[in-house]
């Protein structure tokens, strides 16, 4: 039987259900609800905008991309990822896209209080006009009505880029890439966006992992220099880097399993290299050698100026066999516990007050916030919390940051939300949760008198503007 219930966004979602708080939650909320998106970090393919595709189903458009999603159907309803086209590109029938959306819609109960489920009513309700609650019987209706409206011009990439108000989407890029896309966006005199590329260097940091020497000789020949010491290593990285900025890139992004930042001697360095590119460097004399390939890139953001956000602590692909099956980048990563203080003191020692470096840390492990994180940007210049993302990007998570980290860090040495997607649409709802979550935060601050509302007022504006823009360089 249909639920009869219609699909309903609640204006007051997420803000303190104290009637006096909430008055004020709402008050702050309004000057910032509409605001333009500023999104820092993403996965977005800039193809999409470039060429201004039109999406070829709902389930290309909102599930396949979406790893948040699918991580969840394939562990609640035992979906497995090749029916939400997964990885991106897998051939599907029309009738395999449907019966994929109608595993979204048959789940829609059991996603009751995840994200995942209030960027969808988001999605659904804001984006698309529904106003039908998702089950098994609706699915249907649902696909129908999604899957005529993105055939219209309306929801063509860029037309979904202005309707979101997006001032600034940062994708994520491998160091080889010639940015094409980039450059068509930069030069298309009908183009008004801003879409800027990031650094993404971790596989060419990975002396150990299989397929090092390949992917050296590869960002050599691209760069043009000699990467048969690690000094022409360096050089490599130092060409690509520019070429990046050259082409608007603010950030560099790292991932790593752990923080480690130690030096290693100049000659050392050298002798651990020429074993990497012999396919002879255990595992162990990698990960040191990692560590000081991560701690020169500091050295060189100190030079080119692109922000260095830094994401360790996850154990990558931990379903062997889903990996194999699959690929990487399909939900199976699981967060670590991870320690910063003293794996980030190297590199903090010797950049950490360089004027113009800026470093974000972002963590899926929250105890780090008021024991590391918050300290380390509440002394070191370079330093800036970065907000809660990944698993940890729900509002429960993210009031618990703003509690943790204001103390010691302030609001100001923060990154500004990171939505962290590749699922477009659900860009606005991210960012929804997150100003709804802030303006709670604050609400309480000032109920409590510990900040007046014309403050109030005015950091509501900043975080989602101006604290964003410091912290990446925008």
């Amino acid at each position: 039987m249909t639920d009869p219930r219609p699909l309903t966004l609640d204006p007051d979602r997420l803000l303190p259900a104290d009637p006096t708080t909430r008055a004020i939650a709402r008050e702050l909320l309004a000057t910032v609800e509409k605001a333009p998106i500023v999104s820092p970090h993403g996965h977005v393919p800039p193809e999409w905008l470039a060429q201004d595709i039109t999406f070829a189903d709902p389930t290309s458009l909102l599930l396949t991309p979406d790893h948040y999603t699918n991580r969840l159907l394939h562990s609640l309803a035992g979906v497995e990822l090749e029916e939400m086209g997964v990885p991106v590109g897998t051939e599907r029938t029309p009738e395999q896209s449907r019966r994929a959306f109608s595993r979204l819609c048959e789940s829609w109960d059991k996603l009751a209080g995840t994200p995942v489920r209030s960027w969808f009513t988001h999605e659904l309700h804001e984006v698309f006009g529904i106003r039908v609650r998702p089950s098994a019987e609706t699915s249907d209706e649902i696909y129908d009505a999604i899957d005529a409206a993105i055939h219209t011009p309306g929801f063509s990439a860029r037309s979904l880029y202005e309707r979101f108000n997006i001032a600034v989407l940062a994708t994520t890029d491998d160091p080889c890439s010639d940015l094409a896309s980039h450059r068509v966006l930069a030069e298309d005199p009908t183009w008004t966006g801003r879409v800027v590329p990031t650094f993404r260097p971790d596989a060419y940091l990975e002396p150990a992992r299989p397929g090092f020497r390949a992917l050296t000789e590869r960002l050599g020949e691209v760069s043009g220099a000699d990467v048969s010491t690690y000094a022409g290593h360096v050089e490599a990285m130092r060409r690509r880097r520019a070429f990046f900025v050259s082409n608007g890139a603010v950030s560099s992004d790292h991932s790593h399993r752990d923080a480690g930042t130690e030096r290693l001697p100049d000659a050392e360095a050298e002798v651990l290299y020429a074993r990497a590119l012999a396919g002879t460097i255990d595992s162990g004399d990698g990960d040191r050698l990692r560590r000081h390939m991560v701690n020169d890139q500091a050295r060189l953001a100190c030079e080119d100026g692109l922000v260095m956000t830094l994401h360790p602590a996850v154990y990558r692909n931990h379903d062997t066999r889903t990996f194999e099956r699959y690929g990487a980048d399909v939900g199976g990563d699981i967060p670590m516990a991870t320690e910063l203080t003293r794996a980030l003191q190297p590199l903090l020692e010797a950049y950490g007050n360089h004027e113009g470096f800026h470093l974000i840390p972002i963590t899926m492990d929250e105890t780090l916030y008021s024991r590391e994180l918050a300290p380390l940007a509440g002394w070191y210049r370079s330093v800036y919390v970065g907000v809660p993302w990944w698993f940890i990007d729900e509002p429960d998570a993210i009031l618990r940051f703003r509690a943790a980290s204001t103390g010691y860090a302030t609001l100001y040495k923060t990154s500004g939300f990171i939505d962290d997607t590749r699922a477009f649409c659900s860009i606005p709802a991210r960012h929804d949760i997150a100003r709804r979550c802030d303006s709670a935060f604050l609400a309480r601050l000032v109920a409590e008198g510990r900040v007046e509302m014309e403050d109030a007022l005015r950091i509501s504006a900043d975080l989602v503007d101006a604290i964003p823009r410091e912290a990446f360089k925008l």
